[in-house]
């Protein structure tokens, strides 16, 4: 005959495991972040397909595009905040009237490289800037609108300047229907065997930009982030096909060189497909490191 403490025991055990389940759940969100319409974190939209990319943002909220559904918040899941809620309590846009930035630490934990904050300052001229990803397949360009999305490109620039992207790998090839590449996560692996590829970051999160009218055509290079407005990270994805997205994720640029690289790395595949078909490339993406030209 089960005993009071019997009884109570069996319910701390069962409220042990919702919050384990809870918690699980939360993080698998997590991590299918960044592109709406993929993985890791995001959730994307390419016709009919939900793509999640993450961001990524970074930490346990992964940043990447892969093509799953997200899965609903449980009735019980009442500690998640709302989107509203975190938009309100996340990383303030531009500031136009002192030409600052906000860079929030991020709160998701997850894999951080740590290089410290940007500074808040910056200048929206020049216009443009240009990045170069020096990898090992070659040199890729990218245009980056500086005007239009201040804030993303003067944390691309500081964490290029602290040699944050040096020696990490892009580790997520799309398919034909998700047509990207993502890279930006310092730690991943890109072998087709890192569970945790996707999830690394700055430890810091700043607003999205340049929104109204976002597409994502070939040549585009956008910031991955979560699910949550304001977790754009370190990760960035680009587009080499027409990618469906709903208009959730900074464009900060147009790839002016290096096309053709994507296009070989596309050809040759990935290593082990995920349920969405994206998964780590078979030609190895390595990024040497990234240089800016046009200061702010």
């Amino acid at each position: 005959m089960a005993t009071g403490k019997d009884r109570q025991k069996q319910l701390a055990r069962e409220h042990h495991e919702r919050q384990l389940a809870r918690r699980l759940e939360r993080e698998q969100r997590a991590k299918r972040t960044a592109i709406i319409g993929s993985t890791v974190g995001v959730v994307v939209v390419v016709g009919g397909i939900v793509a999640a990319v993450a961001l990524l943002g970074g930490g346990d909220s992964k940043t990447d595009a892969a093509a799953t559904a997200q899965p609903t918040a449980s009735a019980q899941d009442t500690a998640a905040p709302s989107a509203s809620a975190s938009a309100a309590a996340g990383p303030k846009p531009y500031d136009a009237k002192t030409g600052t930035c906000d860079y929030v630490a991020e709160k998701g934990g997850g894999v951080v490289k740590d290089v410290g904050l940007p500074p808040k300052k910056v200048k929206l001229k020049p216009a443009t800037r240009t990045m170069t990803l020096n990898t090992n397949l070659g040199d890729i360009e990218v245009q980056l609108d500086n005007a239009k999305a201040p804030c993303t490109v003067n944390s691309l620039a500081y964490l290029a300047e602290k040699k944050f992207y040096d020696g990490s790998k892009c580790h997520r090839l799309g398919s034909a229907q998700f047509p990207m590449l993502q890279c930006g996560d310092p730690q991943a692996k890109a072998d087709g065997k890192g569970q945790s590829d996707g999830a690394g970051g700055p430890g810091y999160v700043m607003a999205e930009e340049n929104l109204k009218g976002a597409t994502y055509k070939r040549g585009v290079m956008a910031m991955a982030k979560t699910q949550a407005p304001g977790s754009t990270g370190s990760q960035f994805f680009l587009v080499f096909g027409d990618l469906g997205l709903t208009p959730d994720y900074t464009p900060v640029g147009t790839i002016t060189k290096g096309l053709d690289i994507l296009d070989k790395v596309n050809k040759a595949g990935v290593i082990t497909p995920m349920q969405d078909g994206t998964g780590a490339p078979k030609e190895t993406v390595e990024i040497k490191s990234v240089t800016f030209s046009g200061k702010s």
